[in-house]
């Protein structure tokens, strides 16, 4: 699955549905649970099952509500037709197993793995199901009003230190389990300047995706998660110098020193940008 960007729509927003599939983005991610208020769930899922039940040229995700819910069953019955399903609040390893047992073996799973406390404790762990998933992200709004913190950022947007190692953890958990590292939301909308160099930053740091709220980020978002095309000439470059010389450790490319880190480096750019 190529998931550069993922766009949320609520799931009792049928009429948004094929906006947000026209937008650009990878993958959608059809809402059942935050965007959605009580009263509605039951009409979001049948407009979600709707919309499964036709073709679409786009990955479909649906968020479901958590495993322990009570509403795990009538969520997975409208879900059926989607390519992979958001797990929110899971704690890690066991969370995902609970779910895959209701699951066929070929549904992926996309955990929000950092929503409680104790989920900040099972990031390492994510390994032991990985052939379950199609990656790891985060959120930054659930945890502190779970602990009672006042928010999870700065008043110049950057995130507090509890915050800023639950994304980091995050990003070592994905890639430690193989798995696509996918970045927060941006939630201020109208901010393509900030939404800029926040995506930018999180394809700095290593994670290959990031999700959007709203159609107008997602152009921006594709952007900083596509390799461009300097950095593919550069990855080619450092791995035809190792094809060159196979039994050297380290090479001197352009006036710098490059060895095994770099290699690899440049062999997960190119598999990235889909040229691998």
């Amino acid at each position: 699955m190529r998931m550069r960007s993922l766009l949320f729509v609520p799931g009792d927003r049928p009429e948004r549905f094929a906006k947000a599939a026209a937008s650009g983005a990878d993958a959608i991610i059809l809402d059942l649970e935050d965007s959605v208020a009580p009263g509605a769930k039951d009409e979001a899922r049948a407009a979600v099952a709707e919309y499964l039940s036709t073709t679409a040229p786009i990955l479909r995700l649906v968020r479901i509500n958590p495993v322990n819910s009570g509403m795990l069953t009538d969520d997975l019955a409208c879900a059926a037709g989607c390519d992979a399903l958001m797990l929110p609040k899971s704690e890690g390893a066991e969370t995902v197993h609970a779910l895959a047992a209701r699951l066929a073996p070929n549904v992926k799973i996309l955990p929000i793995a950092t929503e409680t406390p104790r989920a900040l404790f099972g990031l390492g762990g994510y390994d032991e199901v990985a052939d379950r998933l199609c990656g790891l992200t985060w959120g930054a709004e659930d945890l502190p009003a779970a602990i009672g913190a006042v928010s999870s950022r700065h008043d110049d947007g950057r995130y507090t230190s509890p915050y800023e190692m639950a994304r980091n953890l995050t990003l070592f958990g994905a890639h430690a389990a193989g798995v696509a590292a996918i970045e927060t939301v941006y939630p201020a909308i109208r901010d393509d300047l900030g939404l800029k160099a926040y995506a930018a930053r999180g394809a700095y740091d290593g994670f290959t995706g990031m999700m959007a709220l709203h159609p107008a980020q997602v152009p921006i978002i594709n952007a900083a998660f596509t390799p461009s095309a300097e950095q593919i000439q550069h990855a080619r470059a450092v791995i035809d110098a190792f094809a060159q010389s196979p039994d050297a450790g380290v090479l001197l490319l352009d006036g710098r020193m490059i060895d095994a880190p770099h290699l690899l480096q440049a062999r997960k750019l190119l598999a990235r940008a889909g040229l691998d």
